[in-house]
């Protein structure tokens, strides 16, 4: 049985999804390029931002490879 995606995900949660490691999601954390809520001390991630944040940063990559 399939389970819908939180939309806010705990880091741990994130990173069993195979796009990026728990490292890499507490180091984009700590450079503040992680958008996130604190639920006290743990971070949920706030996957629809993420996303769109990663899709964005591709496409500038590709801009720029094209160059």
């Amino acid at each position: 049985m399939n389970k819908t995606p939180s939309p806010f995900p705990y880091i741990r949660e994130f990173a069993k999804e195979g796009i990026f490691s728990e490292y890499t999601l507490r180091l984009m954390l700590k450079q503040g390029k992680l958008p996130h809520i604190m639920c006290g001390n743990r971070c949920r991630i706030n996957r629809a931002l993420f996303m769109k944040q990663i899709d964005e940063e591709s496409q500038k990559a590709v801009i720029s490879n094209e160059e």
